[in-house]
């Protein structure tokens, strides 16, 4: 049986490429010659590949969320809850600032999305839900070990700070430095946890 061609370029690079065509575009504004001319492939390769654009950039999704998000599962793991909101706070004022990495993808590409891109919004949308519901469950498990009060409510604790990263993220897209994004980072952590999310 006849082989069939190799393919003549790195996935996971022209993934890359992909990803910061998106990233500065947003998902409806990156056209398909942007990304073929881009990733340096033809159109063709880039079906035979990867699928149409909306599986591209489903996949660029996972590769942020491996690579630049890979803050996040990393703040999970933290042994206690006010680690686990340290890590995120920083390493998210400093993924939303770097020069290399324009903003969050999550954030970004949900904001910019039309009707025509629903479905990706609602991807995007089913991620960040996931995230907190990861964050919910971390909050959960610290109220359980006595590390947050008890009484405290983990869902609220969880969407607060869900809202709070993506607020940071929204503020970084409109030119608020890394330095005054630490900063309010460091406002939040002098009321952690918040004492309206959690018994005194």
């Amino acid at each position: 049986m006849a082989m069939g061609r190799p393919r003549e370029f790195d996935v996971d690079k022209a993934l890359d490429l992909a990803l910061q065509v998106f990233w500065r575009k947003g998902y409806e504004g990156a056209s398909m010659a942007d990304l073929t001319e881009t990733m340096g492939i033809t159109k063709p390769s880039l079906y035979s590949a990867f699928g149409n654009k909306e599986e591209l950039f489903r996949k660029a999704l996972d590769r942020y969320v491996d690579g630049p998000g890979g803050y996040f599962q990393a703040a999970l793991a933290k042994p206690t809850t006010r680690a686990v909101v340290e890590h995120l706070l920083y390493e998210s004022a400093n993924a939303v600032t770097d020069p290399n990495h324009p903003g969050c993808l999550a954030v970004q590409g949900a904001l910019s999305c039309g009707d025509a891109a629903e479905s990706i919004k609602q991807e995007l949308m089913s991620r960040r839900a996931n995230g907190e519901q990861d964050l919910r469950q971390r909050f959960e498990q610290a109220i359980a070990e006595g590390d947050l009060p008890q009484g405290s409510d983990a869902a609220d604790l969880a969407a607060y700070l869900s809202a709070f990263l993506q607020g940071m993220a929204v503020q970084a897209a409109g030119g608020t430095t890394r330095e005054q994004l630490r900063k309010i980072a460091e406002m939040a952590l002098r009321t952690w946890p918040p004492p309206s999310l959690a018994s005194v």
